[in-house]
């Protein structure tokens, strides 16, 4: 017996349904002290077969230090990030709440700002830049800033292109 179900004509593209491309949780790196580690941790760039002299000396004695008060607590009570096929979104990680919404359409440009310390744990901040120039949203503590930045632009790309070919398929009926 055959299925009801109408396949999608493009995997993933529905004219009325958001739905969930990724989520993203940020580094500890978002914060100043998790940043302050990530210094220490590249601190001394002589490297013994290939890892840096601090990174032997400063990892493993201090390695709990983040794990306890700032990557367990972030979780619970931080950020995370979450991409639909129509928006990107901050929600609170406890609670369930949602922070702030930008619309894919409304974004013009993706800048990367990587701060002192946020290179050891390769994350970097990303600044969500309107259609006027402004700075309307800003993700802190990416990990691999430059892949999600990348997965946000597509996103918005097959938005603006779903949203014209509807006005057309709109516009002849």
């Amino acid at each position: 017996m055959a299925t009801a179900v109408k396949p999608q004509a493009i995997s993933g593209v529905s004219a009325g349904v958001e739905n969930t491309i990724e989520t993203v949780y940020p580094s500890v790196s978002a914060t100043g002290l998790g940043r302050l580690f990530g210094r220490l941790y590249n601190s001394i760039p002589l490297k013994i077969n290939g890892i840096k002299l601090s990174q032997i000396l400063f990892c493993l004695p201090t390695a709990p230090i983040p794990m306890l008060f700032l990557y367990l607590p972030m979780k619970v009570g931080g950020n995370r990030y979450l991409l639909t096929n129509r928006s990107i979104q901050i929600w609170s990680a406890l609670g369930g709440r949602m922070v702030q919404q930008l619309p894919l359409t409304e974004i013009a440009e993706i800048q990367i700002h990587v701060q002192s310390g946020q290179e050891f744990f390769n994350s970097g901040d990303l600044v969500l830049i309107n259609k006027g120039g402004d700075a309307a949203m800003q993700l802190d503590g990416v990990p691999y800033p430059h892949r999600f930045r990348q997965i946000i632009l597509d996103a918005r790309n097959a938005r603006v292109q779903s949203d014209e070919s509807l006005a057309v398929i709109q516009a002849r009926g």
